[in-house]
């Protein structure tokens, strides 16, 4: 779909906005505000609001999506005298004003009135003048341009949480059509994006089932075999069922040469360079490839304890994470040296004489033994569980000989390389039309492209 541009344009005065429609206005974003407020921060119950008969206060993470879900909400506890004065209404623009780089200076608009959800210390509310309208306000601030001013102000000692002052948002530069325009604006991309997003949706939802396939791939190869015709005997293990008659089940130890952890010296936040030391972290091992990426760098004040170092043919297994997480494994193959383990993963390798280590990480990633990880896993906060050596090595698992534990492992290869083929291309479109809504966004709210016709239209 193509649109037209504006008859004539002018010199917006702001290198990063570039030229814009003759007719709009250009000013600093506090020229359509009329308040802008800061929330405070309660001790919170965990669960939110249960009815409008409560108080609630917003997460930060009400805004992430760029449309307001005032789910993400925490009860104000009884005993806690609520501020009215800090409610949601219909209108108001909701930016986070402390987050991730990626998700600081997110906005979202409610649609309707939310007197008893309370604004939290680290969101802002825009209450708009005359000059202006929510939609188009929180549209601008999703545009390409805007959102590399947010990131460049945004200010933190951690990666994790950056913040932005008021006076950022305030004092940046903005287009100001005509009101009718910013309503149409709005509304056409309203329309647009809810088409993109519907897309989008369907690529992740393909990702998904290909995801679920994969596992079931391999657990049907490790725990069937390939043979659909082979004779099939009980496994005595409940949750296991039948496996292959001349297959035998066994402990992990069994098929083990022993297991080790880390240690987790103090590190620096940049990952080491080529010929430095580095020390793994636990992300190294959440997909199914080994991912050496995933460090960071000793201190040249450190002294590298080299037992640690990481060889090829380790089998390397996350022993904290979150409970989706926990227990990922992957072998190291090629990998560069001066790699350390970290305390938060197990190193093992594979008795030559009776496992291949392919195999056995396939085997730990099959259904069967990702839900003995996850049943034994434990840890009071839901990012961190843990699972300890003893868990690991009563692993119970079915095991083919040699020969086809090799047969099993190449089909597997074979299979999943088909699989990962499959998830790339959906992850290529949804990427692909992520930059198109941006794209889209960024032309419409800066004049670069003429869509009052087009808001019109039936959908």
């Amino acid at each position: 779909m193509s649109f037209p541009r504006y008859p004539k344009y002018k010199d917006s005065g702001a290198e990063w906005l570039g030229d814009v429609p003759a007719h709009w206005a250009v000013a600093r974003i506090r020229h359509g505000v009329d308040t802008i407020e800061q929330g405070w921060s309660p001790q919170c119950e965990g669960e939110p609001v249960s009815s409008q008969d409560q108080w609630g206060v917003l997460k930060v993470g009400c805004v992430n999506g760029g449309t307001f879900d005032p789910s993400e909400n925490k009860a104000l506890p009884s005993d806690l005298q609520a501020l009215p004065e800090l409610g949601i209404r219909r209108g108001d623009v909701l930016i986070s004003r402390a987050n991730t780089r990626e998700l600081v200076g997110s906005a979202a608009v409610p649609d309707i009135d939310h007197p008893n959800l309370l604004l939290c210390d680290k969101l802002y509310r825009l209450r708009l003048n005359v000059r202006a309208t929510g939609a188009f306000v929180q549209r601008f601030l999703q545009s390409t341009g805007a959102r590399g001013q947010i990131e460049l102000a945004a200010s933190g000692a951690s990666a994790s949480m950056v913040n932005i002052s008021q006076e950022v948002i305030l004092g940046m530069a903005c287009v100001w059509p005509p009101l009718e325009e910013q309503e149409a604006i709005a509304t056409f991309l309203d329309r647009e994006t809810a088409k993109i997003d519907a897309l989008v949706a369907e690529q992740q939802r393909l990702v998904e089932l290909l995801k679920e396939k994969r596992q079931a791939v391999i657990s049907h190869a490790v725990t069937k075999g390939l043979n659909p015709d082979a004779p099939m005997k009980p496994s005595g293990v409940e949750w296991l069922g039948d496996v292959p008659a001349h297959w035998t089940i066994v402990d992990l130890k069994q098929v083990i040469t022993g297991i080790g952890q880390g240690w987790s010296p103090q590190c620096e936040s940049e990952p080491a360079a080529e010929g430095e030391w580095g020390v793994l972290k636990v992300g190294c091992v959440n997909g199914d490839q080994f991912d050496e990426h995933e460090q960071k760098a000793l201190p040249a004040d450190v002294a590298p304890m080299r037992e640690h170092e990481i060889r090829p043919g380790d089998i390397l297994m996350s022993r904290g994470n979150t409970l989706d997480l926990v227990g990922m494994a992957a072998i190291v193959g090629n990998v560069r040296p001066r790699l350390l383990l970290s305390d938060l993963l197990y190193r093992f390798r594979s008795d030559p004489s009776r496992a291949s280590a392919e195999f056995v990480a396939h085997s730990l990633r099959s259904v069967n033994v990702r839900a003995q990880l996850q049943a034994n896993a434990v840890g009071t906060s839901a990012s961190m569980k843990k699972v300890a050596q003893s868990v690991i090595r009563e692993i119970v698992m079915p095991l083919p000989a040699l020969s086809e534990q090799v047969q099993v492992v190449q089909l597997l290869g074979r299979q999943l390389s088909d699989l990962d083929a499959l998830t790339a291309e959906a992850e290529r479109a949804i990427t692909l039309l992520q930059e198109r809504r941006t794209a889209l966004i960024s032309a419409a709210v800066t004049g670069q492209i003429d869509v009052r016709g087009a808001a019109t239209e039936v959908a």
